[in-house]
């Protein structure tokens, strides 16, 4: 992975955790980062993004790992549609029931043909992935309440597993965005370029001082 030229960091206010991204915008999007959280167990995310010029995602890899147990998947779009790949260590599923939780199942998806419509991805708790839609829908320039639905490939942490879901963003002006998925909705403070600022009950980003 070449150097990366911009740096971001978000600490989560729904829980213990934060996200350090670096990343290079200039051509689309290539980026690298770093997720951690204590909840539903703690866990560290580390996660490699390519995004082409027009803003859809080409290829996403993430591993996720934590006291017994590493994950990793591979998300991979082509002109037949996605390629999965997984790999498992240990038992996540026996962590989870340890600590109280339900076992969240194997990593993946056993039909990438589910994921066919999907240009974007979202990985659980990253406030990274809000800019794909953002930047690929030119939501910034956008006029107000104008609502663009989006199918993407969406990745569950600490599981891994990928899931296609329908989100609708929604441009509310200048520096303003409106997530929705199911009955969840969030005004997203976003900055000139797109990039999250404030996203309500999960991340806020802490600039340096």
């Amino acid at each position: 992975m070449p150097t990366m030229p911009k740096s971001l960091f978000w600490s989560r206010t729904d829980t213990a955790g934060s996200e350090h991204v670096l990343l290079d915008d200039r051509q689309g999007l290539a980026a690298q980062g770093v997720a951690l959280a204590v909840d539903p167990i703690p866990y560290t995310c580390r996660y490699q993004l390519t995004v082409g010029t027009d803003w859809s995602t080409s290829r996403l890899e993430v591993a996720a790992e934590g006291a017994g147990w590493s994950r990793s998947v591979r998300l991979e779009r082509t002109g037949d549609g996605w390629r999965v790949r997984t790999g498992e260590e240990g038992d996540l599923d026996a962590a989870l029931r340890a600590a109280g939780h339900p076992p969240a199942g194997l990593p993946g998806t056993d039909d990438p043909d589910r994921l066919a419509e999907a240009l974007d991805v979202d990985l659980g708790g990253s406030p990274l992935t809000n800019t794909l839609p953002v930047r690929r829908l030119d939501l910034k320039r956008a006029p107000a309440d104008q609502a663009r639905t989006v199918t993407v490939a969406w990745v569950l942490l600490p599981s891994l597993a990928v899931l296609p879901a329908e989100q609708v963003y929604t441009s509310l002006g200048p520096g303003r965005v409106r997530y929705a998925s199911g009955s969840f909705s969030a005004d997203l403070d976003v900055d000139p370029e797109g990039f999250v600022v404030r996203y309500p009950g999960l991340a806020e980003r802490i600039d340096p001082r």
